[in-house]
């Protein structure tokens, strides 16, 4: 694989570290961070596509990326990464025709089936770019490896933040289970990078071990110079958050805070453990604890601040995390 891996993705180096697709915190000025340093950057979105023509117009600016090099059969040095359950896919493929990232990431579709036709979709549209597939279990990656061929399977484990498939599995047992697998199936050729938990070069290793080719780090960045946040209280519960496999837990209960959540069913999501999700788990109602949200969102910490009543999505390495580097530094 590392013969492939340096032929669609030269400019960068191994250890292959790429950031995660976090919508609404990964933008242009991180995923370019990550890229310059060797690793692989990528831009999260929801559904916004007339944000993301900007972040991706910012990124070449950030890259010095011309419009020659935009003409010729190269790629954008970075990567996007869409929730195929929210986004549109006629916007999406306007987005990547026009700026062929090196790679589209696919995550989190309202049926397994979606992922063949963005698959498709997305090749037609800009052939050069690789396809990416996030999923959380081994048959899932088996299905999915037979009906896209992805170019690389991100395995997500359980210890993630932010959402994902449940219940899922650790990464020390989700990768080699896969690579064996995919192997048997004769799907030798697909890479796989593991998502969860990996906050330094300790997890890289072990990751590798395990028989990845490559790592996603989400919770790492948050800590990142780069990174785009909705008040600094975010970093701050980052960055204070120790003992990371108890003080954070996943549960649906972080998308319902504003309301219903807009999650199909079968996704949860990892977050600090804070005041509302300590309400809810004594038996205070849905209704109560929206009430205590509501009133916290209004303040200026957003609430991320004070008893942390907003979600803040981090993985089980939140302990880790200490500091707050460049996101060339981090790479």
């Amino acid at each position: 694989m590392s013969s492939s891996f340096q032929l669609h993705y030269p400019w960068t180096s191994r250890p292959l570290i790429a950031n995660a697709a976090m919508a609404g915190f990964a933008g242009p000025d991180l995923a370019a961070g990550v890229s310059r340093a060797g690793g692989i950057g990528f831009i999260g979105v929801v559904k916004d596509m007339a944000k993301l023509n900007q972040q991706l117009t910012s990124a070449k600016y950030l890259l010095e990326y011309d419009e020659l090099e935009a003409r010729s059969s190269s790629t954008l040095p970075v990567g996007v990464g869409f929730l195929l359950f929210v986004a549109l896919l006629d916007d999406a493929i306007a987005i990547i025709e026009r700026h062929r990232p090196a790679i589209v990431w696919l995550a989190c579709p309202a049926q397994e089936g979606d992922f063949e036709i963005w698959s498709r979709a997305m090749r037609n549209t800009s052939p050069a770019s690789r396809i990416w597939i996030q999923v959380a279990s081994v048959s899932v990656a088996r299905r999915v490896a037979s009906t896209c061929s992805p170019d690389v399977l991100i395995m997500q484990g359980s210890d993630a933040g932010g959402h994902g498939p449940l219940p899922g599995a650790g990464i020390i047992s989700l990768i080699p289970e896969t690579r064996d697998a995919l192997d048997r199936d004769g799907f030798s050729n697909i890479g796989i990078f593991a998502a969860g938990g990996i906050t330094d070069g300790r997890g890289i290793a072990a990751a590798l071990a395990c028989g990845a080719d490559g790592v996603v780090m989400g919770t790492r960045f948050l800590a990142s110079k780069e990174i785009e946040l909705p008040a600094e209280e975010y970093r701050k519960a980052i960055l204070e958050a120790k003992d990371g496999g108890v003080s954070t837990a996943r549960a649906t209960l972080f998308d319902e805070l504003a309301g219903n959540s807009i999650w199909p069913s079968g996704y949860d999501g990892r977050a600090i453990i804070g005041a509302s999700y300590n309400d809810f788990s004594i038996g205070i109602g849905i209704e109560e604890v929206r009430e205590k949200y509501a009133s916290a969102v209004k303040e200026p910490h957003k609430g991320f601040g004070g008893e942390v009543r907003a979600a803040v999505w981090a993985g089980t390495g939140v302990g880790l995390v200490t500091e707050v580097k460049a996101a060339g530094e981090i790479v």
